[in-house]
C-alpha cells in the first residue's frame, strides 16, 4: 500500500513512452482524398476556415511530442482524478531512463522517469501505462525501407528481418531497463509494488495482411489512393512476423518484471490503412469510428497528404480512442495478460478483452 500522505493526494494515471502513447496522428479521424477545407471532416484541427494542430496537440505540437486530446491515457475511462501524458513522439527507451542512470533528455524535456518522480510525489499515482521499444527497433526506418522497396520493385523484408534480428536482444534489455526505472522511481517515492498498477503495452499493426488490402498489388492505387505502398510479401511479413516478434518480446519483458501486459497486436484487425474492413471518408461516407480507417495513411506527395510526415502509420483519433478503451478494460481487470480486439461494424466502444 502507499503511504497515508499519498492517500490524501489526488489520484492520477500516467502514460510514458513513444508516439503510440503520446497520441501522434490524433489530429485525424479517417483518411480522405479531398484537398480542401477539413478534408471531408477528417481534420479535427480545422475550424472557422483554418487548420491549427495546436487544437489537438496543444503546446506539445511546438516540440513535436504531439500529445493529442484523444491519446489513450486521455480517452480511457479511468477511475482517477487526473491523467498525465509524459509520452513523446519519437522517444526511445533512453528517454525513459532516469538521468542518473543513463537517461537522456528529449525535445527539451527531462527523461520521462525523472518527470514521473515529481508526479509520484505530488499525486497518488494509481496507474502507469508504458509503450516503448518501436523506435529502438527502428520502426520509421523499416517503413521507409519498405516504401522504397515498393517504388523500386523489390522486397524489403529479407534485409529488414536481418536488421530486426540484430537489434531485438538489445531492445529487449532496454525495455526491461525502462520497466526497472519506473519501479525504482515509484519505490523511491514511497510506493509499494501493489499500490499502483503498471501496464506494459504492445502496439497494433498499422497495416493488414495482403489478403485484407483493398487495393491491387500492382499499379498506383496503393500509392496515390490508399497511402499504403507495400508489396504483398512485405505486408504479410510486417503484419505477422515483425509485429509478432516485437509484441512477443514486450510480453516476455512484462512477465519477467511482474508487470501486466496488454496485447494490442490484433486490436486494429480490419481497421488498418487500406483494409477491406474499412473505407476512406468522402462526401457521401462521413468520418465514422464504425467504418473509417483507424490509422493515418502514409503522408507523401502522392495522395492529398495534408499534415505531418511523422503522423504516418499511427493510430488516428478513432484508433486512439479504441486503445484507450483497451487500457480502461485492462486496468479494471486483474489478469496478468490480456489481448484486446475490436468488434466488426462497431466503433472504439466495441473493444473487448480476451
Amino acid at each position: 500500500m502507499g503511504t497515508p500522505a499519498q492517500a490524501a493526494l489526488p489520484t492520477a494515471a500516467v502514460a510514458l513512452g513513444d508516439s503510440y502513447a503520446s497520441g501522434e496522428a490524433g489530429r485525424w479521424q479517417g483518411n480522405s482524398l479531398s484537398t480542401t477545407g477539413s478534408f471531408d471532416g477528417t481534420d479535427r484541427s480545422y475550424s472557422a476556415g483554418t487548420a491549427d494542430p495546436h487544437r489537438v496537440y496543444g503546446t506539445s505540437y511546438d516540440n513535436a511530442c504531439d500529445r493529442s486530446d484523444t491519446a489513450p491515457i486521455r480517452s480511457a475511462a479511468l477511475n482517477v482524478t487526473e491523467r498525465v501524458n509524459l509520452a513523446c513522439s519519437g522517444a526511445t527507451t533512453a528517454n525513459v531512463f532516469r538521468a542518473s542512470n543513463g537517461g537522456v533528455a528529449f525535445k527539451g524535456e527531462a527523461p520521462q522517469a525523472d518527470q514521473l518522480a515529481a508526479i509520484a510525489r505530488a499525486k497518488n499515482v494509481k496507474l502507469i501505462a508504458l509503450t516503448i521499444g518501436g523506435n529502438d527497433l527502428g520502426f520509421a526506418d523499416i517503413i521507409t525501407a519498405c516504401v522504397k522497396a515498393y517504388m523500386l520493385y523489390y522486397y524489403c523484408n529479407p534485409d529488414q528481418q536481418t536488421v530486426v534480428d540484430q537489434k531485438i536482444d538489445a531492445v529487449r534489455a532496454s525495455v526491461g531497463k525502462a520497466v526497472d526505472e519506473i519501479r525504482a522511481v515509484m519505490s523511491g517515492a514511497g510506493y509499494s509494488a501493489t499500490s499502483y498498477t503498471l501496464i506494459v503495452q504492445s502496439s497494433p499493426s498499422p497495416v493488414s495482411r495482403a489478403s485484407g488490402n483493398r487495393y491491387g498489388e500492382y499499379g498506383w492505387t496503393r500509392t496515390n489512393t490508399g497511402g499504403c505502398p507495400f508489396w504483398d510479401g512485405d505486408l504479410d511479413w510486417a503484419r505477422d512476423t515483425l509485429t509478432n516478434q516485437l509484441d512477443d518480446m514486450i510480453a516476455e519483458v512484462a512477465a519477467d518484471r511482474g508487470a501486466r501486459f496488454l496485447d494490442l497486436r490484433d486490436a486494429f484487425e480490419g481497421r488498418e490503412v487500406c483494409s477491406t474492413g474499412s473505407r476512406q471518408v468522402d462526401a457521401t461516407h462521413p468520418a465514422s469510428g464504425a467504418s473509417s480507417e483507424w490509422v493515418r495513411w502514409l503522408v507523401t506527395g502522392y495522395t492529398s497528404s495534408p499534415g505531418d510526415v511523422r503522423e504516418s502509420f499511427h493510430p488516428n483519433a478513432y484508433g486512439q480512442q479504441a486503445l484507450g478503451r483497451c487500457l480502461a478494460l485492462s486496468a479494471a481487470s486483474t489478469a496478468a495478460s490480456r489481448s484486446c480486439r475490436n468488434t466488426a461494424g462497431q466503433g472504439p466502444a466495441g473493444m473487448t478483452l480476451s
